[in-house]
């Protein structure tokens, strides 16, 4: 019996940038434009934010997703929040913003969603699709947070301007 190899910090990175890749890809063949929700999940009595790590992309994260044909927008981000989450929504999420997703496709837009109402019903636990999950203090964000999250935050806890650019 053979021993698998671990690939190492850059194999796997090439790993997750092509299985993310392949995971768009499906994507625009199902979809001609994509649209997804990411929500920022927002504990204020904590100061703190849930973000997600993906075992696909690499970088901390908002959590969310892709919308399903014949899927509103509240149904997509209330799902993956579940999934990717364990988080159940109790009230309606704001809408915060649309953002055109340049770096993922030509076709790619995603609405932002401020979610403040909410219960964890537990931990989220690693799986396939996510590598780690937490709450994080805005002052304590973890390292690798992308670029896109921390414009997100900025946006809506310092009062700057929202880019139309994810």
């Amino acid at each position: 019996m053979s021993e698998r190899r671990d690939p190492g910090p850059f194999g796997r990175n090439r790993l997750a940038r092509l299985r993310g890749r392949l995971f768009h890809l499906w994507f625009l063949l199902r979809r001609p434009m994509t649209l997804g929700v990411r929500a920022l999940v927002v504990n204020e009595a904590e100061g703190t934010v849930f973000l997600v790590r993906h075992t696909y992309v690499a970088g901390w994260q908002l959590p969310g997703g892709g919308v399903e044909t014949g899927e509103t927008l509240v149904e997509a981000l209330r799902h993956e929040l579940i999934e990717e989450c364990n988080i159940e929504m109790r009230g309606a999420p704001r809408l915060a913003a649309m953002y055109y997703n340049r770096a993922a496709s030509r076709r790619d837009h995603v609405a932002l969603y401020v979610v403040s109402d909410f219960h964890q019903t537990a931990p989220k636990q690693a799986d396939r699709e996510i590598a780690e999950a937490a709450f994080f203090r805005l002052d304590a964000l973890p390292e690798g947070t992308t670029r896109a999250t921390r414009a997100r935050l900025a946006e809506q806890f310092e009062g700057r301007a929202p880019s139309p650019y994810w």
